[in-house]
């Protein structure tokens, strides 16, 4: 027999909705055994452009690192950036 699930109310705004969800548990409003995954093939992440000072010796040495692996330099730093991070 399935669970008598409550109604979602209806929002104001997301911070209202936010301030909800985070005092309800949404096993009580949803079936979450009928949930489907979603692909969003076009969505692409939001990036933001930074200017970054650095040696020129240093640059040359990324390009060059860049170069022998066939990727653009500021692809290679964003990898770099994001090992570091997950190695932190």
């Amino acid at each position: 027999m399935s669970k008598q699930l409550k109604v979602v109310p209806q929002f104001a705004n997301e911070a209202e909705e936010q301030a909800f969800w985070e005092k309800h548990d949404s096993t009580d409003y949803l079936d979450w055994t009928k949930a489907q995954r979603v692909v969003l093939p076009n969505l692409k992440p939001t990036t933001k452009t930074i200017s970054l000072r650095l040696p020129q010796h240093l640059l040359d040495s990324i390009k060059a690192a860049a170069n022998s692996r066939d990727v653009p330099y500021q692809s290679l730093i964003k990898v770099w950036l994001q090992e570091k991070l997950h190695n932190h």
